[in-house]
């Protein structure tokens, strides 16, 4: 990206130009080869890149979450034994044992934070790249792209999993604990999100679904 005068702005259409996120300096839009990234001279700031067959790896990653997304909210996450006593806990245990105890805003918070939203994003995610896989629906697809944005805030698995690890240190020594399936399945899915977070270029997103070149995303 190339850094602009002050007086050059007004000369130039607002689709050749960018502004960093991170430090607000506006830049002349410069045309990205296939694997290559623009970067702030300033700050460093990644503000666009190109990724190969960008769509076809986010298909596969968010397909991924998605098959991950039963077992690690209903598979138990570990087995607890107290006094001979043996309990298994899921995501989805903790959640109606939050709101059955007298607390259920808490309940109904970590229900939305850690399995309502993170699949709303999947769902998102996953009708955007088919909208700009099959180029259909770029208009809905525009519009759920958007939501997914503000939906990012909000989903929170790495802080429900950082409770989970909370809870494995302060019961080692009180109770025996056994892992379960869950928790490789939750880790996974943590796994496959980060990774289509990463992947997923809003460049290329964007460029496709505002139809200024069909073959932005592939």
């Amino acid at each position: 990206m190339s850094e602009l005068e002050s007086g050059a702005l007004k000369d130039l259409p607002l689709e050749e130009l960018v502004a960093c996120h991170e430090c607000d300096l506006l830049m002349r839009r410069q045309h990205l080869e296939p694997g290559h990234k623009a970067a702030c001279p300033r700050c460093g700031y990644e503000l666009e890149a190109h990724r190969l067959h960008m769509v076809k790896r986010c298909l596969a990653l968010v397909i991924t979450a998605l098959l991950l997304y039963i077992p690690a909210n209903f598979l138990p996450i570990m087995h607890i034994t107290i006094l001979g006593q043996t309990s298994t806990d899921t995501v989805w245990g903790g959640v109606q044992g939050l709101y059955s105890s007298d607390m259920k805003g808490v309940g109904l918070l970590v229900f939305l934070c850690s399995m309502v939203i993170p699949l709303a994003k999947l769902l998102c995610q996953l009708f955007v790249l088919l909208t700009v896989q099959l180029g259909v629906g770029r208009q809905l697809g525009m519009l759920l792209h958007r939501g997914y944005h503000h939906l990012r805030e909000w989903g929170m698995l790495e802080v429900y999993f950082m409770g989970i690890l909370v809870s494995i240190v302060k019961l080692m020594d009180l109770a025996e604990l056994h892992v379960g399936v869950g928790m490789a399945c939750f880790i996974a899915l943590l796994f496959a999100q980060v990774w289509l977070e990463v992947t997923m270029s809003d460049h290329q997103i964007w460029h496709a679904l505002s139809e200024e070149a069909d073959d932005a995303g592939h």
